[in-house]
């Protein structure tokens, strides 16, 4: 809901429990009013009525109070927007007008040839901010800065920040820590997400897993980014993000051109960081996530079985193995296509292998078809390989630094996607391939970082970094367009390109490439703060873990810590035995009786990942699942009980497992103690209201 005040000066935005307000000051000041619990636009009005403190040879009265900072003039926070032109630098913006369409609240200012958007909408609790820049002059503008957005929070002590970081291997990983004086600068320089940082923060002051005032952020973009929370010299706090990582330039607006940011969506929650995270995983569901309302299928990926020898027929002897174990999705990774025996050669060369699949991939995909599952493949398209046909033909077609060695990493190079004639070929190659066989699922890989990001002969390289990502999105948009059958997967050597902006464009993402089920559930709790379920790849894989660290974990602990997410296997079924494979189909057929709860159900975190008992629970309509898991168990130390959330306190709940009738304020103790038996074991409990 939007609110506007008569004088059109004053605007409040409400979602279901909370309201956004700003105000415009008679100097054109754009300040921000208000972010927290519901109130009216009287309320609002009180707020804007309130003087500005005084100004000082030392401080700003606008620092900490202006919605969205630009560089110049009485300011000396960090800027939102900083712009440079032949004359100048800095922006003295004036107020033009405001419009509306639909949900949407759009701010518009003007300095010169530029005009600035401001755009707001709600999208239930979350508030959803962007920013357009039109160059409406005669001459060039240089974007130096652009972020989305800049968000205030109400004057607190003691503020807390939680964020996600990580390597490969070990991404999203939770930390929380007190906010300081200063800045605290997390982002990523590496052309893509990145595994180090998810873009998401979130501050609190006493907020508990269900209890406590939460503010959250989270920035829509697959590039490098910057977010930067500041605790300013009064003690106020802001959040500025957007694409880009430094000031040193982001575009060159010719006459004519202009640039959107990408969205910067924030939420305000009272009910603590698992309320915060079930309305972000709501809001996903509902507004960003292609097709949420469909189950994702339980996955084979040949990948761990394989590696890189590969042939139609070792294909379909694990297919008929995966579709007897009930897989829904077969995924021939990695080699099928070109000279692919290896990581050194073949990437560019998007048609498959003659001597491996001599028909092409349509006699293989219709054999799976046949056995009753859709049939998928992994690509790589913003790579090539030095040793491939692509390469050959066009070595000016990735990123490089003239004069400079072109660095390799896994043997690869980055394609200059920003060029329209890679992006054109791009989109022959795999509209080709789609087009040649019939196939549901792609598994789209990104296994470099940027390193020599130069585009010799171009008169400002420096849009790379963006065009790239738009350039990106753009092919995705039109492959789904072309192909509404396929779904997509976003995989960036495991987490490293995870954001509201690729999950906006594919279907699921790949979590890691770490694999081991303990590993895994450190991973998972960090993920889950922002994203649900319903995208979270997990797999199942060979015990012990070949390929990272080597740990022996029993097939049942596997299966349920996979089970958290859309589950996959990955092992090399061919070596599995006959009583496994028999133990695998029980747990997928139990995974596809609890798949609506995982994927589309509330998420309540029970107890976190950090040694002993961890538990999550879902929750949708009159069912619940929990799953727990037990890493360790000590001098005989008696299970906790688990004590669910979600639930009607008034209604009765039958355990499926035990037989066990329990009130809605479920304490589980017996199906704990007979379900979990010792160090790494696990044990799924489902509960129907009777």
């Amino acid at each position: 809901m939007l609110e506007i005040a008569e004088n059109g000066r004053t605007w409040v935005l409400s979602g279901p429990t909370s309201s956004y307000a700003v105000h415009l000051t008679e100097h054109d000041e754009l300040l921000h009013l208000h972010w927290g619990p519901a109130i009216a636009l009287a309320d609002a009005e009180e707020l804007a009525a309130r003087p500005l403190p005084g100004a000082s040879s030392f401080e700003s009265q606008l620092d900490g109070r202006e919605e969205y900072p630009v560089e110049g003039g009485p300011r000396f926070a960090r800027p939102a927007l900083s712009v440079r032109t032949p004359e100048r630098r800095g922006t003295e913006w004036t107020f033009e007008r405001y419009d509306t369409e639909g949900d949407e609240l759009r701010l518009r200012f003007r300095d010169g040839g530029l005009a600035i958007t401001l755009h707001y909408r709600t999208r239930g609790d979350v508030v959803e901010r962007w920013t357009t820049l039109d160059n409406d002059g005669a001459e060039p503008l240089e974007l130096l800065r652009a972020d989305s957005a800049t968000w205030t929070l109400p004057e607190r002590e003691g503020w807390r920040l939680s964020q996600l970081h990580g390597r490969w291997a070990a991404e999203s990983r939770l930390v929380r820590s007190d906010l300081t004086y200063g800045e605290k600068v997390i982002g990523s320089r590496r052309g893509h997400t990145g595994h180090q940082h998810l873009p998401w923060v979130a501050l609190d002051t006493d907020a508990t897993e269900e209890r406590g005032e939460v503010y959250g952020c989270a920035l829509a973009w697959s590039g490098s980014w910057r977010l930067a929370v500041a605790q300013l010299p009064d003690a106020r706090v802001q959040i500025t993000g957007g694409a880009g990582y430094d000031d040193s330039g982001l575009l060159l607006l010719a006459p004519g051109e202009s640039f959107t940011t990408p969205v910067f969506a924030g939420l305000w929650s009272d009910t603590g960081y698992g309320g915060a995270s079930r309305t972000w995983h709501t809001y996903q569901r509902t507004y960003v996530i292609p097709d949420a309302d469909q189950d994702r299928p339980v996955l084979y990926n040949s990948w761990e079985a394989t590696q890189f020898d590969i042939s139609e027929d070792q294909q379909e002897v694990l297919a008929r193995r995966a579709a007897a174990v009930g897989v829904e999705l077969f995924v021939v990774d990695d080699g099928w296509f070109g000279a692919r025996t290896s990581d050194r050669a073949g990437l560019g060369d998007w048609t498959p292998n003659p001597d491996r699949f001599p028909a092409g991939l349509k006699p293989l995909a219709d054999r799976v078809h046949a056995l009753g599952m859709r049939f998928g493949i992994w690509v790589e398209p913003e790579m090539v390989n030095a040793d491939s046909d692509l390469y050959r033909a066009h070595p000016d077609w990735v990123q490089y630094q003239e004069g400079r060695k072109r660095t390799e990493f896994r043997n690869q190079l980055v394609l200059n996607l920003a060029r329209e004639d890679v992006q054109e070929y791009l989109w022959e190659q795999l509209d080709g391939l789609l087009s040649s066989a019939p196939i549901d699922y792609v598994k789209w890989d990104f296994n470099r970082c940027f390193t020599d990001a130069g585009w010799p002969g171009e008169a400002y390289p420096q849009r790379l970094w963006v065009d790239h990502v738009r350039a990106l999105y753009g092919l995705l948009d039109r492959l789904r367009e072309a192909h509404p059958g396929v779904a997509f997967e976003s995989c960036s050597g495991g987490g490293g390109r995870i954001d509201l902006g690729i999950m906006s464009r594919t279907d699921q993402v790949w979590t890691s490439d770490n694999t081991d089920p303990l590993d895994r559930l450190a991973i998972q709790h960090g993920f889950s703060q922002i994203h649900p379920a319903r995208v979270m790849a997990a797999w199942v894989t060979d015990s012990p873990n070949t390929q990272l660290n080597g740990r022996v974990s029993s097939l049942r602990f596997r299966f349920v810590s996979a089970m958290a997410g859309v589950l996959g296997v990955g092992g090399d079924l061919s070596e599995w035995t006959e009583e496994e494979l028999a133990e695998a189909r029980r747990w997928v057929d139990l995974y596809k009786e609890i798949r609506p709860l995982v994927q589309h159900g509330d998420l309540y975190r029970l107890r976190p990942p950090t040694g002993g008992l961890s538990a999550v629970q879902y929750v949708r309509g009159d069912e619940t699942v929990v799953l727990a898991l037990l890493q360790a168990q000590h001098y005989g130390e008696p299970l906790p009980a688990l004590r669910l959330r979600g639930l009607d306190p008034t209604a009765s709940y039958e355990c499926l497992e035990t037989g066990e009738v329990h009130r809605g304020a479920v304490l589980l103790h017996h199906g704990l103690r007979t379900g979990l038996r010792g160090d790494l074991d696990a044990t799924v409990l489902r509960l129907r209201r009777i």
